[in-house]
């Protein structure tokens, strides 16, 4: 942990100084650039400041950054200080003044001039660079402070940011190497509510999860240990009972048999349920199409012998009855409905399919509201205190297709809707 918090300080300081020295380039480069125009706008303000009362004669007394040429029919008189402003003669710079105002270059150094005229005299004043030069480095003696002063408070700002964020770092991982430790408790108090105390929360949220997992897996096992006991020791009974000669054979072989049968059927559906993990791994099974009409005749057949004392009604749209999956998941999820309706049935057990919806309905009693929520949860207590896997299944192998199963009382009796 660390090497997480020099890390990521270093990180955050690596970033501050590059995003800072961005910051100070660009506005070397490109903030000059920008204000160029100002600057040379301001120049020539100040050279035709001079020479708006245009005279035959030069005055000495002018700024020592401006000089001055005078063309007049006696010949062309300059101030004193041209050599010092530019190191060319009057010729070669009326070579280059063409405008009234302008720029040119003369020995790698720029030279701004302003020219007027009359029938006496022609006037230019010129100066060079020196001015801009000087701009410049005053806007960066300028700005320099400001920039390091910003750093220096941003830098503190990052120290200070970083250190919570470690910690709140270093929290998180002490939640997570405590995900199974029941005697741990987090006492961190989050005061903003930003994305590490989502984090934290989920968390939270994980490690109450595995914890109501690890306790379900645990009563699960010893549902399905009892489940599992109960024909068994049914079994043993009977092998005793007959072998001592106090149980009719062909009897106690015919119960013997039942309970092999029940028996059976839960390992069937035990392993069926922990299959359903592996089978999501393939996506072969979205891609068949089946007709859902004669599985559900076939169940229907199946049923019918169990409880022949209820009236069997199935309800087939001639459309809209085909559905995504394979035969034996549609048989493992409309045996397992019809197994559970034949057990709480009175008198009508139905089926109907239309606008792509599947609707199992029985009148027998309603499910209590809060069964209702825990109703397809593996060995949860049911109506009259029944548990099994059956539903689960069910639940598992429609929501693998890609559909929903809701449960719904009616005013007489329960449906079970797939859509």
């Amino acid at each position: 942990m660390k090497d997480l918090k020099h890390n990521l300080l270093h990180q955050l300081i690596t970033i501050t100084i590059i995003i800072l020295l961005l910051i100070f380039f660009c506005l070397r480069l490109f903030l000059p650039k920008v204000l160029l125009p100002i600057y040379e706008k301001n120049i020539y303000q100040n050279l035709n400041q001079p020479i708006s009362d245009v005279t035959t004669t030069v005055d000495d007394n002018f700024n020592e950054d401006i000089a001055y040429i005078y063309i007049t029919e006696s010949g062309i008189i300059s101030s004193n200080n041209l050599d010092s402003v530019i190191s060319a003669t009057p010729k070669q710079i009326l070579e280059e003044v063409n405008d009234k105002q302008g720029k040119f270059k003369f020995d790698s150094q720029t030279y701004y001039y302003s020219k007027t005229s009359n029938d006496y005299v022609t006037k230019i004043t010129l100066t060079n660079d020196n001015f801009v030069k000087q701009i410049k480095r005053d806007i960066l003696y300028a700005i320099f402070p400001i920039i390091f002063l910003t750093f220096l408070i941003i830098l503190v700002i990052l120290i200070w940011w970083s250190r919570n964020l470690v910690l709140k770092i270093e929290r998180l991982k002490d939640k997570i190497d405590n995900l199974d430790n029941d005697e741990y408790e987090d006492k961190y108090d989050y005061k903003t509510d930003d994305e590490l105390k989502v984090l934290s929360d989920a968390i939270d949220n994980m490690r109450r999860t595995i914890k109501e997992q690890d306790e379900y897996k645990n009563q699960m096992y010893q549902n399905i240990s009892h489940d599992f006991k109960t024909p068994l020791t049914v079994i043993k009974s009977y092998i005793e009972a007959i072998n001592d000669g106090v149980q009719d054979k062909e009897e106690g072989m015919k119960i013997i048999e039942e309970q092999v049968d029940k028996l059976e059927l839960k390992v069937h559906s035990l392993l069926y349920l922990n299959k359903i993990n592996y089978i999501k791994d393939s996506k072969c099974y979205h891609k068949e199409i089946i007709d859902i009409a004669p599985i559900i005749e076939s169940s229907v057949a199946k049923f019918k012998i169990q409880r022949s004392d209820v009236s069997w009604i199935v309800n087939i749209s001639d459309k809209k009855r085909l559905f995504n999956g394979t035969v034996d998941m549609w048989e493992a999820i409309i045996d397992n409905i019809l197994n559970n309706f034949v057990r709480y049935a009175e008198k009508e057990i139905k089926v109907t399919v239309r606008n792509n919806r599947i609707i199992f309905y029985n009148d027998g009693p309603i499910i209590d509201s809060q069964i209702l929520d825990d109703i397809f949860t593996p060995y949860k207590k049911g109506i009259k205190g029944q548990f099994g896997l059956g539903l689960s299944i069910v639940k598992k192998t429609v929501a693998l297709l890609g559909y929903e199963i809701s449960v719904k009382n009616e005013k007489k009796g329960v449906s079970f809707i797939i859509k």
